[in-house]
């Protein structure tokens, strides 16, 4: 029986094989709502309940919102027959990502005024946030110099008093073009990608110039759907090459050989390096190649930009990149207010310094601009559309593949009968994978090739440990990989080289991260498995800070493994595994995520948990949550030519290496193997097959871990590329996650490691950097729906801390940004409430819920907890978790389900290092099965997709209801908060009971206004402490955005 007395709509058996704790994890009263009227076939969700059959809270009065006045001189509309620049041709960097990666100012703090030099601190340690972050960064030195910069444009001084008070923790946040004089140098631009370029005959065309005109305040408006960009070009713009100028007239005066040869071909003029970066609220959502030697540069670069800002104007900033940095050159400002109607507008503006004066005579930027809606974008209007003529995410590098199979995984391993059956359309049941299992077949009978990318591969881990494998229990990852490789197969292992993990002459040291790289290296040296240590590297162009900072604080942290398979017919065909899951200690764990049980069976010689130092005898293990899949058809080939292009990059001779004629990069040439099927011959289902997938494969990367980019930046949009600070990106998983939040029509549910994102729109701290739209973009979503008087609903599971010592610097700073997200969120659904009249009818908690993960064990009287070594000391987290018998189950999913159709799933967290692509590198899967989609079914679809969902909430909450059939629902929405909220409280109380559900609502206290503080009496996490709101402590900011 389910809690509302009816029989459950699924029946099976107590899922879990432990002593029962009792019969019903939920057993007490909760309200049920009236049965709504609705036709199940209608694809439209119920409307919500009138406000007298929701929660009987009393209104609150609408917060009010002010505008922020300045006075400025705008340039007024341009002219409507521009004859200065041809029409835009159509060379297409679609869609751009996100606000763009590259802040002007990437080191240290994102959005700090920075001096022009690189002022690098070669002795301040940085670290890795993967896993743990904690105690290393206690003594992080960081430089607090702030240059005085005079404010950029005159009218930044108009900014009230009240807006530039805004500071925290000596961290000055200030709006609109106060803004600037943070925002518009940068450091770190050792020399750059170069574009060639000369003075076109267009530039001798007579310019129509658009004047400066007065206006008297500007208007924030929301600017919610893309920005169709072209900028053209640039006339007359300053030469800011004074050090070549310089270096000319003195070496001018030596005989021309002795000149040419310190300083070039003299004959050649020494100017500035220009590029334009495009941005909203201090964030950076577009930038041009850097074109060399030019004061009347011609871009004609196009982009198509996916925008989620409450802006005033659109600047566009006007820079000259140098070897040891960029100048500010100028800015021009066009106000929202001219481009909200959706007009294009075109035109030729001068460029103002930063006194508001045109920084030369007859220096103009030449841009057009269109705004297109939300509204007006048809392909956000339906999900994922029906028909051959659906593509996918458009504008990636890799194209949607049609056909093949995806099996989805969740943990790295399902005992059978562990979950129950879910029923799916045409009779079926979902059927749980074993993820590990799957991967030791898939090994095993390999013929070919054996490829695995990992943020961390461990040789001794044991894939298979259930009694159903009893034989193959001790044979580690190690042994199998070397009996493939002794079989004429091809092993190749792509592992990041974690800095501080080295074996030199002996001396070894394993490293922060504990990845076990070089212990893996030393394992395979003298077998024929190639491992390569691959270093996350910057580019050589960048400025040697910049190379520092990212060979020590960011890493490689896709995770794949890519075999072939049998095919038939004596054919070969490549399958890959894609997802969070590592292959490397603490990841083995199943649905019931044991605390104690499993010490001394699946998980011996394999405990994991990083929160605790010291001694770790008695204590509970850190349990393990995970998403996986695996990709059998077009798609794998294109998770294989990733690995082709990494290696390709990171096995290029370096050093004396260059010199050899020749060398081996080991990688097979499949068109080269005649039983192995190519992409254009790999086995796939067409759309008739009701079981059929499309997939499509997403990255985050740059040119300087791929081989196989173009080299010249202005060709970049040819392989939907962005132009970054010497430096090309993929970034297409978070091209891949905004698409789908906005397609949405009914439900989001999100598991991933982290959650930031959109500091753009934070009341504090705008300025970090922290700028991925996929925070803003949910909260937009949902008012939407308000507004629109629909239903909808977004659950989003985050771990209760980050892993590590929740006391620590770094995760105190994570935690804190994460509020922060949280907050503008809430707030934000609380605005769209109030603006309807329903914020007494509804809490922001009926459309977006936040959880983590947690679990609780009762004492066993035939529990064998061996403890060795020296007890830890009384009132420890260690002692204090082992006799409350609690921990947290840390949620290291990277995945995002969208109304029962659609899943996207990878090594990818929801922050800046992941989604912006000059960070970590990551690599994700977005899939769907075309006969399971509401343009397909009209109606609530039930397939693979759907039992994947219905399979993680039975795991997470011990239980299968009517309501979560439909997630969308108030009924649901307040249902799984009531479940969630007793699992707290079973988890945070003095008395020790066994727990059956694991979903714990996220231990903060969101009022009715979307405010969000710390829980009453639950200030810190219970047993091991730290804020869970989190602290603000000043430490590098790259590593915990």
């Amino acid at each position: 029986m389910d809690n509302h007395g009816h029989p459950p709509p699924y029946g099976y058996p107590n899922p879990y094989a432990y002593p029962p704790p009792y019969p019903n994890p939920y057993p007490y009263p909760y309200s049920s709502y009236p049965p709504q009227s609705h036709d199940p076939a209608d694809p439209r969700p119920p409307p919500p309940p009138p406000p007298h059959a929701t929660t009987p809270y009393s209104p609150y009065p609408q917060n009010s919102s002010y505008p922020f006045n300045y006075n400025y001189s705008y340039p007024p509309p341009p002219p409507s027959n521009p004859s200065e620049y041809p029409p835009p041709q159509q060379s297409h960097a679609y869609p751009y990502p996100y606000p763009y990666p590259y802040s002007s100012y990437p080191y240290p703090y994102p959005y700090q005024a920075l001096p022009i030099k690189d002022d690098p601190k070669p002795d301040s340690p940085h670290t890795s946030p993967y896993p743990t972050l904690s105690d290393l960064m206690n003594n992080t030195q960081i430089s607090d110099n702030r240059p005085n910069t005079p404010p950029l444009l005159a009218h930044s001084n108009s900014v009230s008093t009240e807006e530039r008070q805004e500071d925290f923790c000596g961290h000055s946040s200030h709006h609109s073009f106060s803004g600037f004089e943070n925002s518009y140098y940068d450091m770190g631009g050792s020399p750059k990608l170069s574009a060639a370029s000369s003075d076109d005959s267009l530039y001798n065309q007579s310019l129509q110039i658009v004047p400066v005109q007065s206006k008297g305040s500007l208007k924030f408006l929301l600017l919610h759907g893309n920005l169709d960009i072209c900028i053209h070009g640039a006339k007359n713009l300053p030469n800011m090459d004074m050090f070549h100028k310089t270096l000319d007239d003195m070496f001018g005066k030596f005989p021309g050989n002795v000149g040419n040869k310190i300083e070039g071909t003299m004959s050649r003029k020494i100017t500035s390096d220009p590029y334009v970066s495009i941005s909203l609220l201090n964030a950076v959502v577009g930038r041009t190649f850097v074109i060399s030697n030019s004061e009347n540069p011609v871009w004609e670069q196009h982009f198509y930009v996916p925008v989620a800002h409450n802006a005033a104007e659109v600047h566009f900033v006007v820079k000259d990149s140098d070897v040891v940095g960029s100048q500010l050159i100028g800015v021009v400002a066009i106000p929202v207010e001219q481009i909200y109607t959706g007009e294009k507008i075109h035109g030729s503006y001068p460029i103002l310094n930063n006194s508001g004066k045109p920084c030369k005579q007859g220096a103009v930027l030449t841009v057009s601009i269109q705004f297109i809606p939300m509204e007006k974008l048809s392909i956000y209007h339906q999900g994922v559309g029906a028909g051959p003529d659906y593509i996918g995410v458009p504008g990636t590098y890799f194209p949607l593949r049609k056909g093949g199979t995806v099996t989805l995984y969740q943990d790295a391993h399902v005992p059978d009968g562990c979950l129950p059956n879910v029923m799916l359309d045409n009779g079926m049941h979902y059927a749980n994978g074993k993820c590990w299992a799957d991967v030791f077949d898939a090994i095993q009978q390999a013929k070919r090739l054996v490829y695995i990318t990992g943020w961390s591969v461990w040789h001794k881990v044991r894939l298979l440990r259930d009694a159903g494998h009893s034989h193959e229990t001790d044979f580690t990852l190690g042994d199998l990989l070397r009996s493939k490789s002794s079989e004429g197969v091809r092993v190749l292992l792509l592992v990041w080289d974690d800095p501080t993990s080295r074996s030199i002459l002996g001396y070894k040291t394993d490293g922060v991260m504990a990845t076990h790289d070089e212990e893996t290296r030393r394992f395979f040296k003298h077998s024929s498995v190639q491992v390569l240590l691959c270093p996350r590297i910057a580019g050589k162009r960048h400025s040697w800070a910049k190379q520092k900072e990212v060979e020590t604080i960011y890493t490689h942290h896709q995770k794949t493994i890519i075999v072939d398979a049998d095919a038939g017919n004596h054919r070969r065909k490549i399958v890959a595994f894609i997802g969070g899951l590592d292959l490397c200690d603490g990841r083995f764990d199943t649905p019931h995520h044991p605390l104690f049980r499993s010490l001394q069976t699946l998980h011996k010689d394999d405990y994991h948990n990083p929160t605790f130092t010291g001694s770790t005898g008695g204590c509970p293990r850190e349990p393990w949550h995970d998403l996986h899949s695996k990709i059998d058809g077009p798609a794998a080939y294109d998770i294989l030519t990733n690995f082709e292009e990494r290696w390709l990059r990171a096995a290029k001779p370096t050093g004396i290496k260059k010199f050899r004629s020749s060398y081996d990069d080991a990688l097979l040439k499949i068109e080269r193997i005649s039983d192995i099927i190519p992409m254009s011959g790999a086995p796939s289902d067409g759309d008739d097959n009701p079981e059929a997938w499309h997939a499509q494969i997403f990255r985050s990367i740059d040119s300087s871990s791929v081989k196989g980019f173009p080299k010249e930046p202005k060709d970049a949009s040819e392989k939907n590329l962005v132009c970054g600070k010497n430096v090309l990106i993929d970034m297409s998983i978070h091209t891949a996650y905004v698409k789908a939040i906005r397609a949405a029509q009914h439900y989001i549910y999100i598991e991933n490691q982290y959650f930031i994102g959109s500091s753009y729109n934070w009341s504090q701290n705008k300025d970090i950097g922290a700028n991925n739209l996929i925070p803003m973009e949910i909260a937009l979503k949902i008012a939407e729906k308000i507004k629109a008087n629909e239903r909808f609903a977004v659950y989003i599971v985050i771990p209760m801390w980050p892993e590590g010592n929740p006391t620590g610097a770094a995760t105190q700073r994570i935690l804190f940004w994460q509020h922060k997200t949280m907050q503008m969120m809430y707030e934000t659904v609380y605005k769209a409430l109030a603006e309807v009249g329903l914020e007494a009818a509804f809490s922001p908690q009926d459309y977006l819920n936040f959880f983590c993960l947690g679990n609780r064990e009762a004492i066993d009287m035939h529990e064998n907890i061996v403890v060795s070594g020296i007890p830890p000391p009384p009132n420890t987290p260690q002692v204090n978790s082992r006799n409350n018998r609690r921990f947290m189950i840390y949620v290291h999913s990277k995945g995002m389900i969208v109304d029962d159709e659609y899943v996207i799933l990878g090594s990818a967290n929801i922050n800046q290092r992941s989604m912006e692509g000059t960070r970590d590198t990551e690599i994700a899967i977005g899939a769907y099965q075309p006969q399971y989609t509401w343009a397909k079914k009209q109606s609530y679809p039930r397939g693979q997709v759907h039992g994947y969902r219905m399979s993680l909430w039975a795991e997470h909450t011990g239980t299968v209801e009517d309501c979560f059939l439909q997630p969308e629902s108030l009924d649901c929405v307040r249902r799984v908060r009531t479940m969630s909220e007793m699992n707290w409280n079973q988890f945070a109380s003095n008395d020790l009971t066994e727990m059956r559900g694991h979903l714990i609502k996220y231990p903060v206290e969101v009022d009715r206004k979307g405010k969000v503080r710390s829980l009453p009496g639950h200030e810190e996490f219970p047993d091991v402490g730290g804020k869970i709101i989190g602290s603000f402590i000043a430490i590098q900011e790259n590593l915990t955005i």
